[in-house]
């Protein structure tokens, strides 16, 4: 993490890459475990936290200098522990993993394109100077 006023969505954006990464491997152990009985589906929890720290007001940048990055962190939760969808216990559907895993890597790739952006507008501003 920067500590700097000019990084601020660079920051922000570097917690959002950890939360893809990490749900990148829930995903991917969730896939691994699809034949094993009583394994349960998880995932992970992060966008509405990052909702509770930047999304209820008009003003993006000051919510975005504002948030809390020490408190803005994934968790990684059991989704449907009750719920079977099999007779060994099992409730992973390997074809619902399949596209999470792709909508997940299409959303990482985005984010990481964007923090390549940032920092081209920040190169571009120190050349100008």
């Amino acid at each position: 993490m920067i500590q700097s006023g000019a990084y601020n969505y660079i920051n922000v954006l570097d917690k959002a890459l950890d939360a893809s990464w990490l749900r990148n491997s829930v995903i991917s152990n969730n896939m691994a475990n699809v034949d094993t009985p009583g394994f349960k589906r998880q995932d992970v929890h992060f966008e509405e936290y990052l909702m509770n720290e930047v999304g209820y007001t008009d003003s993006l940048d000051d919510e975005v200098a504002n948030a809390d990055l020490d408190g803005l962190t994934a968790s990684t939760y059991t989704e449907y522990a009750m719920v079977d969808y099999r007779l060994d216990g099992n409730n992973v559907d390997i074809d619902t993993e399949s596209a999470e895993l792709a909508k997940n890597q299409i959303k990482y790739y985005t984010m990481l394109d964007s923090v390549n952006q940032e920092f081209n507008r920040l190169k571009s501003v120190m050349k100008s100077s």
